[in-house]
């Protein structure tokens, strides 16, 4: 079964008597962005036609000569049962149309059909088709385990298997026409993810990148729809938006959860009616551009506090991507440590130091809330400081992991990983000063595998403190 990609990749089929309402609807199809349509006027022609094209909706009138539309639809249903059959149908017809609902059709219009019932019914029609093909994808591509395109995926230093079930699902749903957003912490990498997925998709148009964060509405409207000559002082000329030049492409909208509320009111339009207005025109005009949006805020949060709509989320959200932090995917942190050494050493004619073992335990308790990006700043910064030796100094990435502890975290209990519980449950006794201070020197040399720099940065506290803690309690036990 082919995967349309867009719009303009359902095929529909017409089928009517009348020459003039199959011009008509095919008209206000193809102006709405729904195309291509093929016509049929003789339903005696219907079954032959399907048994040689594929096609993803038929829309068929009740009332024709030879074959009636009530005799048609059966055959349909039994030969096609995955193509979605409406049906048009007089006002004095409505029983028996309602009676052919329950014997498999899609929906039914009533004659004169209203052109926003119309397309809205091919649209809801697409979308029930779209969600097929999606299933179909992703049960392919889960079941096939491999992907099939991993270059296109390169730029992502990986080994996760989070992140791999990701890479899986993206190729599913990048061909689609649907938006698609990125959610996840800043410095995941939300753009990478964006970029492939517009690689995925294969659309001959480009990728257009814009951050709408630091937008107020008026440079909103102007940056993603652009303005006539006249629009306002200064507009001497006409201008293309962002969404124009995306066309048969991809526009990216960064930072999505910062737009104010009537921006999102006007990206809502946008979405629904896949139409949009220059400033200072009254000729709409049609968005041939898939949406990819993306955000580091918790939008359900921001829905609860009433500062996102609900309604624009659904839309955005048609196919919800969330990036794990990388405190959640910590087998990648050797992986990219090693390539942004590569990295900072660029064309330096000496091989980069080689890393200690210790410096990958001392990554590892760090919560890292910048994430890659953060890594990698860390190790850029660890190499321009290197002096001598053949070994990278772990001094950078103490002084760094140290002033991120020192940091406090006022307004609210630190909390598990996940969790909304607190990070220390004390059931029981309380237990002594002393008592706390033997575990949790016991736990950070656990955790940092007995390497005693690694667990005294853990602890916040200097290694000769560490020292003389753990040379007492050996004295108290003998």
């Amino acid at each position: 079964m082919d995967r349309p990609d867009s719009l303009q990749n359902y095929s529909i089929l017409l089928v009517d008597d009348d020459e003039s309402v199959l011009l008509g609807a095919q008209y206000l199809l193809e102006s709405h962005g729904i195309q291509p349509v093929a016509t049929i006027q003789d339903p005696r022609q219907v079954l032959p036609w399907l048994a040689e094209h594929s096609v993803d909706c038929v829309v068929l009138d009740l009332i024709m000569p030879y074959i009636s539309g009530q005799n048609l639809l059966p055959q349909i249903i039994h030969t096609h049962p995955n193509i979605p059959v409406i049906v048009m149908t007089a006002s004095q017809d409505l029983e028996n149309a309602i009676s052919l609902m329950k014997e498999g059709a899609f929906d039914f219009l009533v004659k004169p059909v209203d052109e926003n019932r119309f397309i809205m019914t091919m649209r809801r029609a697409i979308e029930v088709v779209s969600l097929r093909y999606q299933v179909i994808a992703l049960r392919d591509t889960l079941l096939g385990a491999r992907l099939r395109q991993p270059e296109v995926f390169s730029a992502i230093i990986t080994r996760s298997r989070k992140m791999g079930a990701i890479f899986q699902y993206l190729e599913a749903i990048a061909g689609k026409s649907e938006p698609i957003l990125i959610t996840g912490e800043t410095g995941v990498g939300k753009d990478l993810i964006a970029q492939s997925i517009h690689s995925l998709s294969k659309k001959p148009g480009k990728l257009v990148a814009v951050n709408v964060a630091s937008l107020d509405d008026n440079m909103f409207s102007d940056t993603l729809f652009g303005h006539v000559r006249g629009a306002f002082t200064g507009a001497e000329k006409d201008r293309e938006g962002m969404i124009a030049q995306a066309a048969g492409g991809t526009l990216f909208l960064d930072e999505i959860g910062d737009i104010t509320p009537v921006s999102q009111v006007k990206l809502l339009r946008l979405l629904e009616n896949g139409t949009y207005f220059p400033l200072g025109s009254d000729l709409s005009k049609m968005s041939q551009a898939r949406i990819v949006a993306a955000t580091n805020q918790n939008l359900r949060q921001l829905m609860a506090r009433g500062q996102f709509r609900q309604d624009l989320y659904f839309r955005l959200s048609s196919h919800p991507v969330e990036i794990p932090p990388l405190r959640q995917r910590q087998e990648d942190i050797p992986l990219l440590v090693s390539h942004f050494l590569t990295e900072a050493n660029g064309d330096s004619e000496k091989p980069p130091p080689r890393i200690p073992p210790e410096l990958l335990s001392l990554l590892s308790i760090h919560p890292f809330p910048g994430n890659i990006r953060e890594l990698r700043a860390m190790v850029f910064n660890a190499l321009a400081q290197h002096r001598v030796g053949s070994v990278l100094s772990l001094e950078t990435f103490r002084a760094a992991i140290q002033e991120h502890r020192s940091i406090p975290d006022l307004g609210h209990c630190e909390t598990v990983e996940g969790s909304d519980q607190p990070l220390m449950d004390i059931p029981g006794r309380f237990p002594t000063l002393r008592e706390a201070d033997h575990f949790l020197v016991q736990e950070a040399m656990k955790r940092a595998d007995h390497n005693q720099g690694i667990a005294a940065t853990l602890l916040g506290i200097s290694r000769q403190s560490l020292n003389y803690r753990l040379n007492s309690r050996k004295k108290g036990e003998s």
